[in-house]
């Protein structure tokens, strides 16, 4: 299951004086990562910390974090466990920090920068990426109205519809849905359906926690 942040997004909050400024954006390649990083630090070069974590791969097979100048493993990591912990790919998050002149201690920061990583994916909200094949249906014209409701039945939409010497419904689909649908589909109309498969699509559907 893939989940990744529904946009690029900035999140800040005040904790002790100290500003936390969260940055989250999706990213593909780890040069995408290392670029908005130095992007952020050139934008907050007067900030005391600029800390950064950030997964990649469908699998989070790539892991990365950084403390920028905070006590070891008390912001990079635990902004990362976050990240791991909502099982989130494709996401760099940089939390910039202004020193507000009271000192947090250890477990005060990394409360703080885990804290401020989860709030802004909270604020911004996820979705699941999925993949999606067309399927292409042939059927009568007296079987219309009958596989209308029938896809209504699967959860699925139509995405068009031509009239010629019969039918054409195409429609998409969850990849792992395809086989128990198409037996269902026989099934259902006694194969008078001729079903052809289209191209993949990747689609995002919003995504909570615990879903």
């Amino acid at each position: 299951m893939a989940i990744t942040i529904k946009t690029d997004f900035i999140n800040e909050e005040e904790i002790k004086k100290s500003r936390f400024i969260c940055h989250l954006k999706r990213i593909s390649t780890e040069e995408e990562a290392r670029d908005f990083i130095a992007k952020i630090k050139k934008e907050h070069w007067k900030a005391n910390h600029n800390c950064s974590a950030y997964t990649l791969g469908n699998r989070q097979e790539i892991q990365r974090s950084s403390d920028d100048g905070e006590p070891s493993g008390t912001a990079g990591v635990p902004m990362l466990e976050i990240l791991k912990k909502k099982e989130i790919i494709n996401v760099c998050a940089v939390v910039t920090r202004y020193f507000g002149g009271i000192k947090l201690g250890a477990g005060g920061l990394i409360r703080a920068y885990a804290g401020s990583v989860n709030h802004a994916i909270e604020e911004v909200g996820l979705v699941q990426i999925v993949n999606q094949r067309e399927l292409i249906l042939k059927l009568d014209y007296s079987l219309y109205d009958s596989v209308q409701r029938f896809l209504l039945t699967q959860n699925l939409q139509i995405s068009d519809s031509e009239f010629l010497s019969e039918v054409t419904v195409r429609c998409f689909i969850d990849e792992e849905k395809i086989n128990n649908f198409l037996e269902l589909l026989t099934e259902s109309f006694n194969g008078k359906i001729r079903v052809e498969k289209g191209e993949n699509q990747q689609v995002e559907i919003d995504y909570r926690i615990g879903d």
